[in-house]
């Protein structure tokens, strides 16, 4: 059990690391560009590419969307009574507690956790978590919402082509399907690269407050996480990766668009280090609990 573990989580804290050590170096990682590469090709590109190699089905993608639209929204309204109790700026911290990293986190998680079908599923979450974050996590901290960003998100696209060949059974031409393969494969690697340059460069702006916040997220985010999959009577590796994903850390995009709209990124920036932090001892113990015979 342990050496599982370590083989699952060793890799990516490893990549991390590079990331992180890179950056502290001097060396550019992290660049708008590359950003638009991993957002708006690689990762559609591995959205089709999964759909494709893991048979994804469109009931079994449905089914985790379900529970994922239903588990962010449990996020956000106990999140809300959190912040309200403890007098915390919505603004600020709501998409913190909202929006798990999803993406960067939780797609290797997801694949060399439970593989290819694990990736599957992490990606139906991910889908539903990215367009949640893109147009409701962005107008929080906006404080006005951007619905025509929403039509120009390539991973929606990916995931209705994904869902349409899934549905109808169509097997995309060998050159296209190696191609998006091969294309896709560098999103995950990419993903933990730049996560470490992230996080290479933020800082914890007030220990308490991004304490508590990362608790939340993490805490509370698992036991919404096992509420829903009941909830949904879901099983196997689609129960144990919806979990995962609801346990997650902080997503890096917070505290992006805290910085974009000037909704105190010091603060975010907090959250996002220390709940990534926390998620090296979470994570292995979660991994634990998950692959434990029933």
């Amino acid at each position: 059990m342990l050496l599982l573990i370590a083989s699952v989580v060793l890799p990516i804290l490893i990549t991390v690391g590079v990331g992180f050590v890179w950056t502290r170096l001097g060396y550019k990682l992290e660049s708008r560009d590359l950003t638009a590469l991993i957002a708006d090709v690689a990762t559609p590109c591995l959205v089709v590419s999964t759909f494709q190699t893991s048979r994804l089905s469109f009931e079994a993608f449905t089914a985790v969307a379900a529970a994922a639209t239903t588990a962010i929204v449990l996020f956000a309204c106990a999140g809300a009574l959190l912040l309200r109790a403890t007098r915390l700026r919505l603004r600020t911290f709501l998409p913190s507690i909202a929006f798990p990293n999803a993406g960067n986190l939780g797609l290797p998680l997801s694949l060399y956790a439970f593989g290819p079908e694990g990736l599957g599923y992490a990606i139906a979450f991910f889908s539903i978590s990215s367009v949640a974050n893109y147009t409701f996590g962005q107008a929080i901290a906006a404080g006005k919402a951007n619905w025509r960003g929403l039509l120009r998100l390539p991973l929606l696209y990916a995931v209705a082509i994904g869902i349409a060949l899934s549905f109808w059974g169509i097997d995309l031409p060998a050159p296209i399907a190696k191609t998006l393969a091969l294309i896709g494969n560098l999103t995950v690697p990419l993903m933990l690269l730049m996560l470490g340059a992230s996080l290479s460069r933020l800082k914890v702006a007030s220990f308490g407050r991004a304490a508590a916040v990362s608790a939340f997220r993490i805490g509370g985010g698992a036991l919404i996480g096992i509420l829903v999959a009941t909830l949904f009577d879901l099983s196997g590796a689609m129960k144990a990766v919806l979990i995962l994903q609801s346990a997650n850390p902080v997503a890096v995009y917070n505290y992006l668009f805290a910085q974009r709209w000037n909704n105190e990124p010091e603060e975010v920036a907090g959250v996002v280090v220390l709940s990534t932090v926390a998620s090296i001892v979470t994570v292995p113990l979660l991994l634990a609990w998950l692959s434990s015979p029933a």
